[in-house]
């Protein structure tokens, strides 16, 4: 198997000596906790996020029951037919996530969901690459991520599909189709002017679960930097009229990466966990608002996220920002809607 590599525009590569400068103790750390997205790799411009970072950062102090991993074209396979090669990365993960299971590392269960990768423009031919993927994941495959991010500018867009237009495209609903009878989650990651996209797209497609990414996407460089309120006014406007999609659950997190412009590594320290939830939370709270507590669900996006800050910090911030939920609504976002949406397998 192979790892495809991705320029690292939206991603800055972790300083645990930086990171360290500021350590918390966990807030309520008797909180289950599923994280509802998180990648593993081995790149040589980023460093590595194995199954070892994974364990590090899960361990601690939060009670991390079970995490989901999300696709990020890695571990595809060397050979055979391109678009067969995806099933490697489900494959792959499939064997950390049975490392995990013996329980030789903790009561977690790391990868104990797969979002993998597939070319939803294969139309109805992406059935038995699904199908593959259903036959390797051991159990644990729940569904895609088939990127469709995109903007007009070339440093915003990245890595990201160079195509706009895509969650319209009738070959690509034609893919969808068939993730829909196969009872498979569709994720969707698109930036925010895209939203409105993302909302017509899960009219067309009500008895699929679309669970958005990263509180749809906001962005912060480029052509937004310096216009916050602007950005967040229309992402607050189509985030709202997305959630009047009853099939959309909503990914809370995301929200420290490159794109959204914090640039939180430029700082000689890093945030604090009070100072992280004043920035972020203005977009989360909009977001439970719109959705519901049981239509949320919070996700550390690491290692892409870790740039610039830590695992326990970034958690503490979630918990501060939620402090003043019901328990019942507590259960949901940290836990309860993950598991719905992605039945982690905890044995």
């Amino acid at each position: 198997m192979s790892s495809s590599t991705q320029p690292a525009l939206v991603q800055i590569r972790p300083r645990q000596d930086w990171l360290d400068q500021v350590r918390e103790a966990a807030i309520d750390p008797d909180l289950p906790i599923v994280d509802a997205h998180h990648h593993l790799w081995d790149r040589a411009d980023l460093g590595p996020y194995m199954f070892d970072e994974l364990l590090a950062d899960t361990t601690a102090g939060h009670r991390v029951v079970a995490t989901v991993y999300a696709q990020c074209r890695h571990w595809y396979k060397a050979g055979g037919p391109v678009e067969m090669r995806p099933v490697g990365e489900v494959e792959y993960v499939n064997g950390i996530a049975a490392r995990s299971a013996t329980g030789h590392y903790g009561p977690s269960r790391l990868c104990a969901a797969i979002i993998g990768q597939a070319d939803m423009l294969l139309g109805d031919r992406v059935e038995p690459v699904l199908e593959a993927m259903i036959r390797v994941g051991g159990g644990r495959f729940r569904g895609i991520r088939f990127v469709t991010a995109w903007d007009g500018d070339a440093d915003v867009r990245g890595a990201q599909s160079p195509v706009p237009g895509r969650l319209a495209d009738a070959q690509f609903r034609r893919g969808v189709a068939v993730l829909q009878r196969l009872g498979l989650v569709y994720d969707a990651w698109a930036y925010h002017p895209q939203i409105p996209e993302v909302a017509a797209f899960a009219s067309g497609f009500p008895d699929t679960t679309i669970v958005l990414d990263h509180c749809g996407g906001p962005i912060g460089i480029g052509p937004y930097a310096g216009r916050r309120e602007a950005v967040f006014a229309q992402w607050r406007r189509d985030i709202r009229d997305l959630a009047r999609q009853p099939n959309v659950v909503c990914k809370l997190g995301g929200l420290t990466m490159r794109m959204g412009g914090l640039a939180l590594h430029e700082r000689p320290r890093p945030p604090n966990s009070e100072e992280l939830a004043t920035m972020l939370r203005p977009w989360i709270e909009t977001c439970i608002e719109a959705f519901g507590a049981e239509r949320c669900m919070f996700q550390s996006n690491f290692p892409v996220d870790k740039g610039m800050c830590s695992y326990a910090v970034l958690w503490n911030a979630f918990k501060r920002i939620a402090a003043g939920a019901s328990e019942t609504e507590k259960a949901a976002l940290f836990s309860g809607t993950a598991m719905r949406v992605y039945r982690p397998v905890l044995e």
